[in-house]
C-alpha cells in the first residue's frame, strides 16, 4: 500500500513533519495549557527537537501502523498542531487516533476538519472497521470534538492512569465505519 497522505482539506494540510517544523512544534508543545490534560510536556526545547528527530526518523518506514502528521494551516504555510493514527489491531481493523492543537487556534474548527479528514481516510483509504480516541474527562473541547465526528462515548474510566502525579480520568469514544461518512463531506486527497 502507498501512503495514504497528505490530505488536503478546505483550510489545512496534514502532511508529514519537516525539520523546519521545530519552531512551531515547540510553540505549542512548550505552552502549559496546551499540554495540562497531556500525559507529555510541556517541552523543553531539547525535548521538541528529540520528538522531532525521532518522528522524522521513523517517517523513513513505510509502511507503518503509526502515522503522525503535522496540520498546517493553508496560507499560513506553518504548522499549529499535530494528530495521529495508530492501527493497535490489525485482524479487526480498529486504531486510534490522537490530536494536539496550538492554543492560538482553538475554538475554530480546526481540529474536528483534520480528525474528519484522518477519519475519512481510515475508512475509505485504509477499510478499517472501528477507529476510537480517549480524552481526559475534563478536557471538553476534545470531547466535543469527538461528538461533532460522530463518536460515542463507550465507558469511564475513573482511575485510569497516572497523568503528570495524579490520576485521570477518561472517556473513550469510538467510531464505527458503518456510520460513516457522518456528513457526506469528506476531504479530497492530494
Amino acid at each position: 500500500m502507498k501512503p495514504w497522505f497528505p490530505i488536503e482539506t478546505e483550510r489545512l494540510l496534514l502532511r508529514e513533519f519537516r525539520a523546519g517544523d521545530e519552531a512551531d512544534i515547540h510553540e505549542y508543545a512548550s505552552d502549559p495549557e496546551v499540554v495540562r490534560l497531556m500525559i507529555w510536556g510541556p517541552n523543553t526545547p531539547e525535548m521538541t527537537r528529540a520528538f522531532l528527530a525521532h518522528t522524522l526518523e521513523e517517517q523513513q518506514q513505510w509502511p507503518r501502523n503509526s502515522v503522525g502528521l503535522a496540520i498546517g494551516l493553508k496560507g499560513e504555510h506553518r504548522v499549529i498542531g499535530s494528530i495521529g493514527l495508530r492501527i493497535k489491531d490489525e485482524a479487526n481493523r480498529s486504531a486510534d487516533i490522537g490530536y494536539v492543537l496550538n492554543r492560538s487556534y482553538w475554538g475554530r474548527g480546526y481540529m474536528t476538519e483534520a480528525a474528519r479528514a484522518i477519519l475519512d481516510a481510515a475508512f475509505r483509504k485504509l477499510n478499517l472497521h472501528r477507529v476510537w480516541a480517549t480524552c481526559d474527562i475534563r478536557n471538553r473541547a476534545s470531547y466535543r470534538v469527538m461528538e461533532k465526528l460522530g463518536m460515542r462515548r463507550e465507558a469511564h474510566f475513573r482511575k485510569k492512569r497516572l497523568r503528570k502525579r495524579r490520576v485521570a480520568r477518561f472517556v473513550p469514544l469510538r467510531h464505527p465505519c458503518r456510520r460513516w461518512p457522518v456528513d457526506g463531506a469528506g476531504p479530497k486527497p492530494l
